[in-house]
């Protein structure tokens, strides 16, 4: 019969890489709990998150201003109209360039074209998918 001297195995003592609480369990373990484990990934992702949560809010609110100057999905609108309810040109979720070289921008469905003396196209974009 084999006998195995377990007071030689040495146990390190493991710690929540969150809580920093001692953890007892598998070998590798880094968390204590779920909840660690979550609070963890999420205090790692904060900037990011938070960056991401202002451009989508800004998109968004841009295709609500357009939405909301264009209620029949054409029309024309001036630069100084679209400054002050608030639209911020440098975001949008995509462009669309036409074989003749005219540029649409786009929030989701709701689009615009800059056309000659300060004025918009205001447009829908049908069919819209990505």
């Amino acid at each position: 019969m084999l006998k195995t001297n377990f007071t030689t195995m040495t146990t390190e003592k493991k710690y929540c890489k969150e809580c920093h609480e001692e953890m007892h369990g598998r070998r590798d373990k880094q968390f204590c709990s779920d909840y660690c484990r979550a609070q963890h990934f999420n205090n790692r992702n904060v900037e990011i998150s938070n960056y991401m949560r202002r451009v989508n809010y800004t998109i968004r609110k841009n295709r609500s201003i357009l939405s909301e100057l264009n209620p029949r999905g054409k029309t024309k609108a001036n630069k100084n109209k679209l400054i002050d309810a608030g639209l911020n040109f440098d975001y949008f979720t995509n462009v669309y360039r036409t074989q003749s070289g005219k540029v649409y921008y786009f929030c989701y469905d709701q689009g615009y074209l800059e056309l000659e003396n300060d004025f918009y196209a205001l447009v829908v974009r049908e069919n819209y998918v990505g």
